[in-house]
């Protein structure tokens, strides 16, 4: 999830471009989130589990989930060696990104409830639901950043890695040996790059 984060900045022809740079943005990536996250947005105060509307992400959240991505990135450049252009705001220093993470995860504190199904409902089991007693969205925020915590002191951080295909800004998981690009496309890019730099002798620039 924090990569997924971090890929909310993305790059084309056209530039540099900021996937959650307004409430509805963020509302709809928090909608799609994976289960930690998403199971952190839904969760309401007390007992209501309100759904993840538009209306969940103000600007306070699309803040704080801009703010977490970008020191994420700041993070990921230092954790891959990474030595390409940062692209899209500066987060400050590592220190400072450092700071921001750990902020995040204070900021909404959330826990599990357990739910026990009548001993009629034959159909029906055990079930958790998670609870805060801050804003849904910030919940996600803290969510987030706690998976952060466990990407970049845990083993998973020697599988991070900055994509090197022309013009891309992400990061990406390397799950399989030998993964070298975030996705097929950027794999095609850079070995029709490479191919133009044997047969020209120069490089090929593509946004």
């Amino acid at each position: 999830m924090p990569v997924e984060l971090m890929n909310t900045v993305r790059a084309d022809r056209d530039g540099v471009h900021d996937t959650i740079a307004d409430p509805a943005a963020a509302a709809r990536w928090l909608r799609e989130a994976p289960p930690n996250a998403a199971d952190a947005a839904r969760a309401g105060a007390g007992s209501g589990i309100p759904g993840v509307g538009v209306g969940i992400a103000g600007w306070e959240a699309v803040a704080e989930l801009r703010d977490l991505r970008d020191a994420l990135r700041v993070l990921a450049a230092a954790a891959t060696g990474d030595d390409r252009e940062p692209a899209g705001p500066s987060a400050g220093d590592l220190a400072t990104a450092v700071t921001v993470v750990n902020r995040a995860c204070a900021r909404a504190p959330s826990w599990s409830e357990l739910h026990w199904p009548d001993p009629d409902d034959k159909d029906g089991g055990p079930e958790r639901a998670v609870r805060t007693a801050h804003a849904p969205a910030l919940a996600a925020v803290a969510a987030i950043a706690e998976e952060a915590v466990a990407l970049f002191a845990g083993p998973d951080r020697a599988l991070l890695r900055a994509c090197h295909a022309p013009g891309c800004v992400l990061y990406f998981i390397r799950n399989h040996p030998r993964r070298e690009w975030c996705s097929d496309g950027c794999g095609n890019r850079a070995r029709v790059a490479r191919h133009y730099q044997r047969h020209h002798g120069g490089s090929k620039e593509d946004g």
